[in-house]
């Protein structure tokens, strides 16, 4: 019998073969995709449901800045800055996100 050509399986990298730097990184990107979704930004995955859970995203975030600020002076600018951007994007968008409606909707009573 032959194969068709779409049905290889998709290769699985073995993660502990990765250095700690690109571990940190994996974790990074993990954390990012939990804290869009815990703040209620995405869909979570396997569902139709946005769900938000403000202390879940905020442990997320503060966690990816964490690792940021170890890799800082390990990875190259470019790298470095992308990923201060991207905690800089979760971070404003926390604060928008777990604002109340009537605050987000009303600029003015601040």
């Amino acid at each position: 019998m032959s194969e068709e050509a779409g049905s290889e399986e998709p290769k699985v990298q073995d993660i502990t073969s990765l250095d700690t730097y690109s571990l940190i990184g994996l974790f990074i990107s993990l954390l990012s995709a939990k804290a869009w979704e815990t703040m209620g930004l995405r869909v979570k995955p396997g569902t139709d449901k946005i769900e938000k859970d403000f202390d879940q995203a905020r442990t997320a975030i503060d966690t990816i800045d964490f690792l940021v600020q170890k890799l800082k002076t390990r990875i190259p600018e470019l790298e470095r800055s992308g990923l201060e951007s991207m905690v800089g994007d979760l971070k404003l968008n926390f604060v928008r996100a777990s604002q109340p409606k009537s605050q987000a909707a009303d600029p003015s009573s601040s």
